[in-house]
């Protein structure tokens, strides 16, 4: 099959004459992986270091006949591509293009299913539960909500297919989600449209973050009557905290302990992905759970603390980039 190229360390690079003047502004192919011939992309989404279920979507009766564990996360680079095929060309044949050169470039497939099959994925389907995860800035895709008119719930023939390559000891997951756009969606019917999820293993940096001490904690509320803490930590789109939050945790408790007399605000802070009102609910349920480990834990009274979730309102950098995001997802802690 000619109409697609991979690009790997090990295979030939095809170099194609096809322009891509259409493309959302600073999107681009991923290295590895290159579109389907003449497609057009329409968004993309990157993060530099993120955690992903590549089988979240899975019914659990799947899962345990594939023997997938829906829990499996990875750690990497995430890379999500969405793109529209030329008009004639369905969902099934780019589908089966992907799939076809990701076997011959050694891939293993992982799970390949249809609409048409019982259990081919949980209510809600990739697009909504893999694909997006978080919604791609509109500076990212073409039109405010092209992602979500190409991968409409009334899009027919979805397919999907998830696959692992095994390169230099490391593991990448790749997913492919076809289906074919209803002919009278506004901007994209009559067109297929895929998306890529690509996720690297990636090494974190380390010693980017430092746990403020008790002392460093109580010379911030002192003099500015509070300090942001990003020792605290929360999987993407969830509000438990993660245990390696515990050594952040432990100096605020010493703090509270050593200063009866104090109380706090415990504010949750999000970036600006999503929607804003899911991201207030979202940083409530943090800020309480950062309450309840405190309570629970360290034995603090619950009357001297109070959760407030304040979304992306109170940013100290702009979201414009990760680094600016980074510094956005965080907990405060406010003197009352």
């Amino acid at each position: 099959m000619r109409h697609f190229q991979l690009v790997a360390l090990f295979c030939l690079v095809i170099v194609s004459t096809f322009s891509h003047a259409q493309d959302v502004k600073g999107g681009k192919d991923h290295p590895l992986i290159s579109r389907y011939t003449d497609s057009q992309l329409i968004a993309w989404h990157t993060v530099p270091y993120a955690e992903i279920k590549p089988f979240a979507m899975l019914t659990d009766d799947i899962a345990q006949k594939k023997k997938l564990r829906r829990d499996f996360a990875v750690e990497g680079e995430l890379t999500e591509l969405y793109y529209q095929s030329p008009k004639g060309r369905t969902a099934l044949e780019v589908q089966r293009n992907y799939e076809a050169a990701l076997k011959q470039a050694g891939a293993v497939l992982m799970h390949s299913c249809s609409v048409d099959d019982w259990g081919c994925y949980s209510s809600g389907g990739p697009a909504t539960q893999a694909l997006l995860n978080g919604v791609v800035p509109y500076n990212q895709q073409i039109g405010s909500h092209s992602t979500y008119e190409a991968f409409t719930n009334l899009s027919k023939n979805l397919r999907l297919s998830i696959f692992k390559l095994s390169r230099g000891g490391a593991d990448t997951y790749i997913t492919v989600y076809s289906m074919d756009v209803p002919t009278d969606t506004k901007t994209f019917g009559g067109r297929a449209s895929t998306a890529l999820q690509i996720v690297e293993p990636k090494v974190m940096d380390t010693g980017k973050v430092a746990v403020f001490d008790v002392a460093k904690i109580a010379s911030g509320l002192s003099t500015e009557g509070k300090i942001s803490l990003y020792g605290i930590y929360f999987d993407t789109g969830k509000s438990d905290v993660k245990p390696e939050s515990k050594a952040q945790l432990d100096e605020m408790g010493k703090l509270l302990k050593q200063n009866a007399a104090l109380k706090v605000f415990i504010v949750g802070h999000t970036d600006n992905q999503g929607n804003h009102e899911t991201n207030i609910a979202l940083s409530q349920r943090r800020a309480e759970a950062v309450v309840a480990a405190l309570v629970k834990d360290y034995k603090i009274d619950a009357k001297r603390l109070m959760a407030k979730g304040a979304a992306n309102i109170s940013p100290v950098a702009s979201n414009s980039s990760e680094a600016g995001r980074t510094k956005n997802r965080r907990v405060e802690l406010v003197e009352q």
